[in-house]
């Protein structure tokens, strides 16, 4: 059963399969920047986000974070995400895992190794490539012809 956020939704026709294109990829964008880059630290250039503050939670947090990197990486297979970029992307959260598995250490860590939107980059080139006409621009869908 395909949901009506995927890119392959096999009803629609074009301009209705890239709305849902830009309505997915804001959608994971959205996830990757809270996990990772949600907050300014005032004076700074650093950025942090959810991820960095659920692995100060023992356990259940680093739990939380790595199962929200992993829809991620599940919505990317979704979207036909060929497995050599899927197994570069498990390997990003295998290396914050990693990182966030030691105390103190991974919390800083975390703050400057950014898993989820390294993969988000990888997921928007592939989705460049394959799905050409779906294009966005501040929110906007734009048919690329």
């Amino acid at each position: 059963m395909t949901s009506s956020y995927s890119y392959a939704a096999p009803y629609g026709d074009a301009s209705t399969r890239a709305s849902q294109a830009g309505e997915t990829r804001a959608r994971l964008d959205a996830l990757a920047r809270l996990l990772d880059s949600a907050v300014r630290v005032p004076g700074t250039n650093v950025r942090f986000g959810a991820d960095a503050l659920l692995n100060l939670i023992p356990g259940i947090g680093m739990l939380t974070s790595k199962g929200m990197s992993a829809y991620l990486i599940w919505e990317a297979r979704r979207l036909g995400v060929p497995t050599t970029t899927l197994l570069r992307m498990v390997g990003h959260v295998g290396v914050d895992f990693v990182i966030s598995a030691i105390p103190v250490v991974g919390w800083v860590g975390d703050v400057f190794y950014r898993s989820n939107l390294r993969n988000m980059a990888l997921l928007r080139h592939h989705l460049d490539r394959a799905h050409p006409l779906a294009r966005t621009i501040d929110g906007t869908v734009i048919n690329r012809r």
